[in-house]
């Protein structure tokens, strides 16, 4: 059977694609010829904030005085979580040593990056989470120094919520500066800052962009588009639940495509049913956003099988895969490409993106083909090491010498010879190429 879309999407992430290369490209030239004078007129500009940079002590200590017990308590928790999971990807990693052949060792090391710089949205919606997740995962991986970075509001600067959870989780530093500006003061060290090694987060279309244009001089996490997730449901699915889910991750943005996969057309059409009056149902800041990302982006897709399904969610390679369906060990023993999957009604997405310890920061736009998402492993450098006995070393001399005449490098067979002349003078080797 040929997939049947009950509703196709109008437009993709690539249609909005806004020409804002030459203006990140000259923001970046501007601060990093001006430096911390460049960076606050931007900060003026765009954010409308003339304040402190960099957080004092006090100010963070005040910020923290303004979160309600409560969410203190439910960051802890976040936290917590996130830790214990980075801790647990930590181990994973481990330096190795083998002796290849005898007397040659090779080995294994991984190194964390020195410095890391922590993009935190604050705009639209206070990414207290995303806080949580970019700093837990440098301190755990071992960063010496952390930057977080969060665009001020006029008037008020950083979420306080966010100025305590970058705090909590590890934050050297906590800078108020928003978009490209943030970005270049952590790439370019300014404001005294060590220059930032990798820049992680997610951020809106100029921040993205900030990283593209950046990435080579500095690593970074992922180039991020708008956020998209995908759910397979079959005929067990609850069909409340579904578009529920449906509608909480459209009201990411107006351009946050939102999929649902299905064999079973009573189902798809249900949610379709559903979808409107639950988006209705948010408040108006949401609700504008879930209902373009609806309209626009989302797809309804009917399938002949589970297999069919699972191909079909492939294809697509979400960021976010919920499968709401029965045997979920198939599901997760068949699926090949998501940025994190979601198994069974019990978790959603939503957990995945505040508290379940799992990282948020994760590849969109069908980037879950080749990569994963934000982990420790992404601030961490897996370098390599050998060392040789002379004997150990012979053989491999022998074989360098001639596979780097064979390719007609003929320094690199020097460098061979010299060691077999000086270690084993008394014996006699054919170095050819066609020996």
């Amino acid at each position: 059977m040929k997939r049947e879309y009950l509703k196709k999407a109008t437009l993709t992430a690539k249609s909005d694609a806004s020409e804002v290369h030459e203006t990140v490209r000259t923001i970046l030239a501007d601060i990093e010829a001006g430096g911390d004078a460049k960076a606050m007129e931007y900060a003026a500009k765009f954010d409308q904030y003339e304040g402190n940079v960099l957080l004092t002590a006090e100010e963070i200590e005040a910020a923290g005085a303004l979160v309600p017990e409560r969410l203190k308590a439910d960051i802890r928790f976040a936290h917590d979580n996130v830790k214990r999971f980075a801790e647990a990807q930590k181990a994973t990693v481990s330096d190795v040593e083998v002796e290849i052949v005898p007397g040659m060792i090779a080995g294994q090391k991984a190194i964390p990056v020195d410095a890391a710089g922590c993009y935190v949205p604050g705009g639209r919606y206070s990414h207290i989470a995303s806080a949580i997740m970019t700093v837990t995962t440098a301190k755990v991986a071992g960063c010496r120094h952390i930057t977080a970075c969060s665009p001020p509001r006029p008037g008020v600067g950083v979420a306080p919520a966010i100025i305590y959870a970058a705090n909590l989780c590890g934050a050297d530093k906590i800078m108020a500066l928003g978009g490209v500006q943030g970005v270049a003061a952590m790439t370019f060290g300014l404001f005294g800052l060590p220059k930032a090694n990798i820049l992680v987060g997610p951020g809106n279309q100029f921040v993205a962009e900030a990283k593209r244009i950046l990435f080579g001089r500095v690593g970074i996490d992922m180039i991020a588009g708008p956020t998209d997730s995908l759910i397979l449901a079959d005929a067990t699915a609850d069909p409340h639940i579904v578009a529920t889910d449906l509608v909480s991750q459209a009201e990411h943005g107006y351009n946050s495509p939102v999929w649902l996969v299905t064999d079973d057309r009573v189902l798809a059409e249900k949610v379709m049913e559903l979808v409107p009056a639950l988006i209705d149902d948010l408040p108006e800041v949401n609700r504008d956003n879930a209902f373009a990302a609806w309209r626009d982006y989302a797809e309804v897709i009917v399938c002949s099988d589970r297999e069919e399904m699972a191909v079909c969610s492939d294809d697509y390679a979400p960021e976010h895969l919920t499968v709401q369906a029965e045997d979920l060990d198939w599901w997760l023993e068949r699926l090949t490409c998501y940025g994190s999957l979601f198994l069974g009604e019990e978790t959603t997405v939503s957990y995945g993106d505040k508290a379940t310890g799992t990282n948020h920061v994760l590849p969109t736009s069908g980037a879950a083909n080749y990569t994963g998402g934000l982990s420790v492993h992404k601030y961490m450098k897996i370098v390599t090491w050998q060392r040789a006995t002379r004997e150990g070393a012979k053989q491999v001399a022998e074989a360098t010498a001639r596979i780097s005449r064979l390719e007609g490098m003929e320094g690199h067979a020097r460098a061979a010879d010299v060691r077999l002349a000086k270690y084993f003078p008394d014996e006699a080797f054919d170095l050819t190429a066609n020996g």
